[in-house]
């Protein structure tokens, strides 16, 4: 395999990448200046050095502490924590302008082929929970996509948050349908994700 061929596979491991799509990356890469691409390549290896998870809200970014700025910042509303997915959702509901509170990212959603929460970081989530009511927490606000997985995996959160949720006088909500169903969080524009929060239940 030549190294057009070894790109164009490794791209198309990437999420919704099929071969198209990645022959036309590579080709875009071989029409960039070689400056830029070596630019590229010291940012992707500088993905294992410099980023790492916070411990708190478990997302991904690349300050020198362990916890992120978002998570030490002492303007965060401590009443309110969203449980997202992913990154890319916790950035989509940052740009949405419209949540101000404590965040985290559980690591994906419940796949309906096995229902099992394998993976997702559900221990870390109710590990965190006491911190958090000191510090004022009282609602925790399930924040998945408005599809079959997002629903499952909000069923299985509040099945297994009720007993701390009771214990610490804490309402556990979801999003409302200001998403449309089957959409993701990601991709929704500002006042959808706004029309969500403030329609959870």
């Amino acid at each position: 395999m030549d190294s057009i061929e070894k790109l164009s596979a490794l791209f198309e491991k990437f999420p919704g990448i099929g071969p198209r799509q990645a022959g036309r990356f590579v080709q875009f890469l071989l029409r960039l200046s070689q400056g830029s691409r070596n630019e590229l390549a010291r940012a992707i290896e500088g993905l294992g050095s410099s980023v790492h998870q916070c411990t708190e809200c478990m997302r991904h970014h690349s300050g020198k502490r362990g916890t992120c700025s978002m998570c030490e910042n002492p303007g965060r509303d401590s009443k309110l924590l969203a449980v997202v997915a992913s990154d890319t959702d916790l950035l989509a509901m940052e740009r949405s302008g419209t949540y101000r509170g404590k965040y985290f990212v559980l690591g994906g959603t419940v796949s309906l082929a096995s229902e099992k929460m394998g993976g997702l970081r559900l221990r870390e989530l109710i590990a965190h929970i006491p911190k958090l009511v000191k510090s004022g927490l009282k609602e925790i606000i399930l924040a998945f996509p408005a599809n079959p997985e997002g629903d499952a995996t909000s069923i299985r959160l509040k099945e297994e948050l009720a007993a701390l949720a009771k214990e610490n006088s804490l309402a556990v909500t979801s999003l409302g349908r200001g998403l449309s169903t089957g959409s993701e969080i990601e991709y929704a524009d500002p006042d959808t994700i706004k029309s969500a929060l403030d329609s959870r239940r």
